[in-house]
């Protein structure tokens, strides 16, 4: 390890240990469960906004949709484009489901099919799944950023990003992830505009990006690259995955109120349509300085130590590392809401003192942490293993969500069949290479199956339920009459 790689990896573990103590800080008030996995429902607008910013510009920005900008030109920007869409209109259609004091995302979509049972336990394991895998992409992100820094192995560096991750979050819990979070969005914003601003010098100025041969001639968002069904498809895929992460949901039931949730949403939806641009920016000038790097989703990191100075370059990375820490971090506590709430509420018949619930919402964040850590030694394409868990996983919550909350027929079978049709053809199109590459990604014939079977299953089933009502309340009134 070379004097500089020793530097950064010294200036990463100095930032651990400062969101440790943030942590250490925050959890001095927690005294329950709630005030662990909520923040006791107190978040007010500016930490709402700041975790909010920060989860959003994170791995998926700075290494998915830089690296699809390197491939794709303008493309990149599409990552940006379709979060932005998703916030805005998680904010229009979900922020009053703050009014219901939810605490979960299996709560809420269980609550518009008459919270069934069964319903509940099967969201209860989607979305667990989803959070886990949302973490999973984070570490995967998080340690190719540090082993790219300190020459560290891909795996030594995983393992050192989530033993970080899991040493502030399980002393901090929700309350520190929302400082934490506010600060490093000041840090994520500052490092992509410097990046994006010296890269664009170095290679001569916007003029030469925008006449590239990875921008010329090639449409808007380079579709003619791309494909208007593929360039459709990872619009689509962002936008959904917004719609269905837990962890914005988790926001939502965590604010102070439903003005919080949308003012905080709105202003972040604007902020990330600004940012949009940026990572394209870094992408195709990563590509004009270098276009043989063996992965493109190192563009963004190469650029910061080949094209900066080693101190604004050290920085940078540090905003792209902090990146992936905070949407870990809200990733991590959405999932161990679910786990404590609804799946070890549903197993466990016996009452936990409040010092018990708070010992064993920190076990559940270790395990968690522990399971994501295992699925990101797997795998290293940021891409390809978010969009592929976002149709197999999310694209039937995300129109459960919709259905549920503006039809309502949709019936608690329908329910089941919406999510059911999302993953297997989420399953199917991932696992056939020509479908793949003529939709680009499995986002479109998912969230077209869960809709259709959602909405077919929900008509078969609504006649039939409505005379098992009718028959029981018959059956009660004749035993009434008795």
């Amino acid at each position: 390890m070379s004097k500089s790689q020793l530097y950064f990896l010294l200036a990463f573990l100095a930032y651990l240990l400062v969101m440790i103590l943030v942590s250490w800080l925050a959890s001095r008030k927690q005294k329950n469960a709630s005030d662990y996995l909520l923040a006791g429902r107190k978040v007010p607008l500016f930490l709402t906004l700041g975790t909010t910013v920060a989860t959003m510009v994170g791995t998926g920005s700075s290494m998915g949709a830089v690296g699809f900008a390197y491939d794709n030109g303008w493309a990149g920007a599409l990552y940006g484009l379709g979060g932005a869409a998703g916030i805005l209109l998680l904010a229009w259609l979900f922020a009053p489901a703050r009014l219901q004091a939810f605490t979960t995302m299996s709560e809420e979509l269980a609550s518009y099919v008459g919270n069934h049972r069964v319903v509940k336990n099967t969201l209860a394991i989607v979305i667990y799944a989803a959070s886990i895998g949302w973490l999973g992409a984070h570490l995967i992100g998080g340690g190719m950023y540090l082993s790219w820094l300190t020459d560290l192995t891909a795996m030594q560096a995983k393992l050192l990003i989530g033993t970080g991750l899991a040493v502030f979050i399980i002393l901090g819990g929700y309350s520190a992830v929302v400082w934490t979070d506010a600060l490093q969005a000041i840090v994520l914003f500052i490092g992509f505009i410097l990046m994006a601003y010296f890269s664009v010098q170095f290679v001569g100025g916007f003029e030469v990006v925008n006449s590239s041969e990875r921008v010329l001639e090639q449409g808007i968002f380079s579709f003619q690259n791309v494909g208007i069904l593929p360039a459709l498809s990872m619009f689509l895929a962002v936008l959904v995955g917004v719609l269905a992460t837990p962890s914005f949901r988790q926001r939502i039931y965590a604010a102070d109120s439903v003005k919080t949730i949308r003012r905080s949403f709105l202003i972040s939806g604007v902020l990330y349509l600004f940012f949009a641009l940026l990572p394209a920016l870094i992408g195709i000038s990563a590509y004009l300085i270098n276009a043989q790097l063996d992965n493109a989703a190192y563009a963004f990191p190469y650029l910061a130590l080949e094209v900066l100075p080693m101190m604004l370059g050290g920085f940078i990375l540090l905003a792209g590392i902090s990146a992936t820490l905070s949407s870990a971090s809200s990733d991590a506590i959405a999932g161990v809401s679910v786990l404590m709430s609804d799946l070890f509420s549903a197993f466990s018949t016996q009452s936990q003192s409040v010092k018990q619930q708070l010992l064993y919402s920190r076990v559940a964040m270790l395990l968690t942490i522990l399971i994501a850590l295992l699925l990101a030694l797997w795998s290293d394409n940021i891409v390809s293993y978010i969009t592929k868990m976002i149709s197999i996983l999310m694209s039937g919550l995300c129109v459960m969500g919709l259905l549920g909350r503006f039809w309502q027929a949709y019936t608690w079978q329908g329910a089941l069949a919406t999510l059911l049709g999302g993953a297997l053809a989420g399953i199917v199109v991932g696992a056939n290479s020509q479908w793949l590459a003529f939709f680009g990604n499995p986002i479109i014939p998912s969230v077209f199956s869960a809709l259709s079977l959602g909405v077919l299953v929900s008509i078969l089933t609504k006649t039939h339920n409505d005379e098992s009502i009718t028959v029981a309340n018959e059956t009660n009134i004749g035993e009434q009459s008795l």
